[in-house]
């Protein structure tokens, strides 16, 4: 059983977020099928995920545990990669705890982390691929976000680092006919310099981008070789639209000052709270059903497997084997 000394307190770092936002903007034409606004909580989501991805390794590095890296299994993510332990993939289990009252919560009564449940989809837990040795570590990413406009302005006020996307629709994205787009062509109405960077795919559907400096109400042609265009990347506030055409399509997209999704995740640390192997998880867990309210989410939206996570082992067991080799 895990107590409130084995939960692993993992440090923050900007550049986890740097490479949560490159994986999540790399997955946007195999993971988003439509444009709306929870578009944007779900790639926060992603680039949490992917930030404890990468803390995990950095963990393991700095403490000189052996692991290596593997494409991940059929059917997931694109291009992801999962570690393994002594030979058994891990699927890191991560939950981004954005709510104020969710953090003061933790940080009053760190039990209340161990009262929480430990969540797997039962779809992703049913899936093929995988081994009933394959490893589930569980764990949480107190931090914050800046969703709305009031709080996007907040942050650049501060001075903070923030990270502005708009997702492309499903016609830009996914067109139901592969051919190039041709030589698209930019306009901003800003009466300032714009950097943006357009992300999509090439004839072979892979993954290409550009990045453009746009001159004030100008346009810019860019280079040929887009497929479809997933995204549209800044690092600074766009307070006038910003226009894409392709000669192909014969259309103009415009996107608005309010039509960015900030999806950098201010995170505080990484608590990594403990590990189950699927065979006993299996056994062990209990269903929760779609719509159920838990600590980590008001509803959760999916069917789930669940245990508490004071019930998980703790991850210095699993690090104490892997150096006996008794793992294996």
């Amino acid at each position: 059983m895990v107590s409130v000394s084995d939960v692993l307190h993992l440090p923050y770092t900007h550049d986890l977020t740097e490479g949560g936002i490159a994986y999540a903007l790399h997955s946007l034409p195999y993971t988003f099928q439509r444009l709306n606004h929870s578009s944007y909580d779900r790639l926060r989501r992603v680039v949490a995920g992917t930030a404890v991805q990468l803390a995990f390794r950095r963990y393991l590095t700095e403490r000189h545990i052996p692991f290596d890296v593997k494409s991940a299994l059929p059917f997931t993510e694109h291009d992801r990669y999962d570690v393994t332990l002594g030979g058994r993939r891990c699927e890191i289990k991560s939950f981004l705890l954005s709510h104020p009252e969710q953090i003061s919560q933790i940080q009053r009564d760190p039990q209340v982390l161990l009262r929480a449940p430990a969540l797997v989809a039962s779809d992703q837990h049913a899936g093929d691929g995988h081994s009933h040795n394959d490893l589930y570590l569980f764990a949480f990413l107190p931090g914050t976000v800046a969703a709305s406009q009031h709080d996007l302005q907040k942050v650049i006020d501060a001075q903070q680092p923030y990270s502005l996307v708009h997702v492309m629709p499903d016609a830009w994205n996914r067109p139901p006919k592969w051919n190039p787009l041709g030589k698209l062509v930019l306009k901003s109405e800003s009466g300032q310099a714009q950097i943006v960077e357009i992300g999509g795919q090439g004839e072979g559907r892979e993954m290409r981008s550009q990045i453009v400096e746009l001159p004030p109400r100008a346009r810019v042609e860019l280079s040929s070789g887009f497929f479809s265009l997933s995204y549209v990347h800044t690092r600074s506030a766009l307070k006038a639209r910003l226009g894409i055409r392709s000669p192909i399509r014969r259309e103009t997209y415009v996107i608005g000052p309010s039509d960015w999704g900030n999806i950098w995740v201010y995170g505080l640390e990484v608590l990594m709270a403990g590990y189950r192997s699927r065979a006993e998880f299996s056994r062990s867990a209990s269903f929760v059903q779609a719509g159920t309210s838990v600590f980590q989410v008001p509803a959760i939206q999916v069917k789930n497997l669940a245990e508490p996570v004071s019930e998980l082992k703790p991850l210095s067991d699993l690090f104490e084997r892997l150096k006996d080799r008794s793992i294996l």
